[in-house]
């Protein structure tokens, strides 16, 4: 016979969203079961953004030191050793990982399980030779990457960001299919630590964001010697003696692009199968689980959180899922995941940060009633100091200043598009961060810059000069 354990909340999935799930509802008192198969700290820790970002530390190092003459330093023998720059990597998922760990959540107080999960009818998981019986249930499984269906792809080796870490050797030539932030990030770390870099998409590069702030991106990876192939069609991949090829439709011919390397970031897949959601009478489909506004399943005991929710997929959307799910979960509190903004960010160079919607969209939803307010980087006495050339704040507001959105390409994107994420998530208009107070110099004064325009036709229009000379009157 199983195991029987009995439990107030059992979560599936050590991912992002799991954890925060799991952490939260320990340190309040709810008997907590996590199970997990493989890695403690999902995706996020292991193969995605920890290692992503480590990785690209590195390549900014490298081409600081590259750019670093046109202030009047002169490096001499630079050199990019790349599998001291994956150490770099491991180190940092290391030295995180302590916080994502069998160890740390035991201590909490939650029963961990390192196993395949399963349910066995809609109230019960079997795990590790274990039963779980609990109130409520969480599906955190996350997502994998999506391998799209290529002539002889199967039959050729490829990276995903699932094994591209592991690897200690720099490409001679790596060929990236997909243009999205993935690609683009490994794209761009890649060629920056000495390889030979091609980028293909069926799409436009960054199909999701600006085409303006995109287009600033696409100068930079082009001036550093990226081949990009947008609108491209690829017809078959193929291994070659010591590389792959990448054969791309050419009207009735096809271009064969050759490389040492391929790497395949064309998306994502939730993670469902074999979890028995049939037997749980959960509704499900290749995109994920289907989910109401409070984040429950078809089965209304089982909630779904984070990638496998289908949907955006941040890690910092998970963790929003995990407070939603708690609410309701543990306090019966009938919350709705309906986030107010949710800010996403690039983290190419330079990096491209959204909030909201974009030009585009506002347009669409709210025709002429919109404003566009936009701040150049090159205005900035900070980026003058720092040679940042080019790059943009652009912000939509309606016409009483209600912001709609906000969209930042330029240096530390991520950061300056924290102040519009806090604006909108608290319903403040423009005029709050019009008034602010912005420390001299600052790269973050674009953001007061931008939103002061709102206000410049009425302050210097001829009826305002009018009202001051009459005021001059009196003395």
């Amino acid at each position: 016979m199983a195991e029987r354990i009995i439990a107030d909340l059992c979560i599936i999935g050590g991912g992002s969203a799991g954890l925060s799930v799991a952490a939260g509802a320990a340190q309040m008192g709810a008997r907590t079961v996590l199970i997990e198969a493989a890695r403690m700290g999902g995706d996020c820790l292991n193969t995605g953004c920890v290692p992503s970002k480590a990785l690209l530390a590195a390549a900014n190092a490298a081409q600081n030191a590259r750019e670093a003459r046109k202030f009047g330093v002169f490096p001499q023998g630079l050199k990019v050793d790349y599998a001291l720059a994956q150490k770099h990597v491991r180190e940092t998922i290391d030295g995180i990982a302590p916080h994502d760990s069998v160890e740390r959540f035991t201590g909490l107080g939650c029963t961990v399980i390192q196993a395949w999960a399963r349910f066995t009818d809609d109230r019960t998981v079997e795990a590790g030779g274990k039963s779980v019986g609990a109130r409520r249930f969480v599906i955190a499984t996350g997502s994998r990457a999506a391998v799209p269906s290529i002539p002889g792809l199967a039959e050729t080796p490829f990276f995903t960001n699932e094994n591209l870490f592991e690897n200690t050797v720099l490409p001679a030539h790596l060929i990236v299919i997909g243009a999205g932030p993935i690609g683009c990030e490994m794209a761009q770390a890649h060629r920056r630590l000495g390889a030979e870099v091609t980028l293909i998409d069926m799409g436009p590069l960054l199909p999701k964001d600006d085409p303006d702030a995109v287009a600033v991106v696409r100068r930079k990876f082009l001036g550093e010697g990226i081949a990009l192939n947008e609108g491209a069609k690829i017809a078959r991949v193929e291994k070659r003696e010591g590389g792959v090829a990448v054969a791309l439709f050419e009207g009735a011919d096809e271009r064969w692009i050759e490389g040492s390397h391929l790497l395949v970031a064309a998306g994502r897949k939730a993670n469902v199968e074999n979890l028995g959601l049939e037997a749980a009478g959960v509704k499900f489909s290749g995109r994920g689980v289907e989910v109401d506004g409070r984040l429950r399943s078809s089965n209304k005991r089982i909630y779904v959180a984070g990638d496998v929710a289908g949907g955006l997929q941040f890690t910092h959307l998970a963790s929003y899922h995990a407070g939603v799910i708690l609410r309701n979960a543990l306090f019966r509190l009938p919350a709705k995941a309906a986030p107010k903004a949710l800010p996403w960010v690039t983290y190419c160079d330079p990096e491209l940060a959204q909030v909201g919607l974009t030009q585009e969209q506002a347009a669409k939803l709210h025709g002429a009633a919109i404003r566009v307010l936009r701040a150049e980087f090159a205005d900035n006495d900070r980026a003058r100091a720092e040679k940042i050339r080019e790059g943009f704040l652009k912000a939509i507001v309606g016409k009483r200043g209600a912001i709609l959105g906000c969209t930042i390409v330029g240096p530390d994107a991520g950061d300056l598009i924290q102040p519009w994420v806090l604006a909108m998530s608290q319903g403040m208009k423009i005029g709050a961060l019009a008034s602010m107070i912005a420390p001299y110099p600052t790269l973050g004064e674009i953001s007061k810059r931008a939103a002061g325009s709102f206000y410049t036709p009425s302050l210097f229009s001829p009826r305002t000069r009018k009202l001051v000379r009459f005021l001059g009157l009196f003395g």
